[in-house]
């Protein structure tokens, strides 16, 4: 059993080189990581309390969707920023629907209030004496939520 020993000849300079080299590599990694990841604080800061980034964003502005009552066109306006809806309320509201269609007013404050303050359409409730009248208008709503609907919903 015989081994040859082998000599392993080390440069002092070239190991202090590799050593800087890998060094300024993993330095270059990380701040490419820091870069480019986003800042969550500050999407987080533009968003109404409870929001989070998994919600679905929108695109701002103004969207609106018709709705056909015997002849008559209502229009439901929608105004809608990145993370937050503003507004939802009823547009060209003839006096000859609000005859026919007594409980459409209320019905559609009542559905605009929760969607507001929950910044949501889901888990809406609806009056039981205007239940059906509440279900067209909730799906009113969310054909012209459909419209406000950002694309992509990465963040920036």
């Amino acid at each position: 059993m015989s081994s040859k020993t082998k000599i392993v000849v080390l440069h002092v300079k070239e190991l202090i080189y590799t050593g800087i080299f890998v060094v300024l590599g993993i330095l270059f990694l990380v701040l490419l990581i820091v870069m480019f990841l986003p800042d969550k604080k500050e999407n987080q800061e533009t968003m109404a309390p409870g929001v989070t980034e998994e919600t679905v964003k929108y695109v701002p502005g103004v969207y609106t969707t018709s709705l056909i009552l015997n002849g008559n066109v209502v229009e439901i306006e929608v105004t809608v920023d990145e993370y937050n809806i503003n507004s939802v309320r009823l547009k060209n509201l003839d006096d000859a629907v609000t005859t026919m269609y007594p409980l459409l007013e209320p019905a559609f404050d009542n559905l605009a209030t929760q969607i507001v303050e929950n910044q949501s359409l889901s888990n809406l409730t609806f009056p039981e004496e205007n239940q059906y009248t509440s279900m067209v208008l909730e799906e009113a709503i969310y054909n012209t939520f459909e419209k406000a609907k950002a694309e992509d919903n990465t963040t920036k």
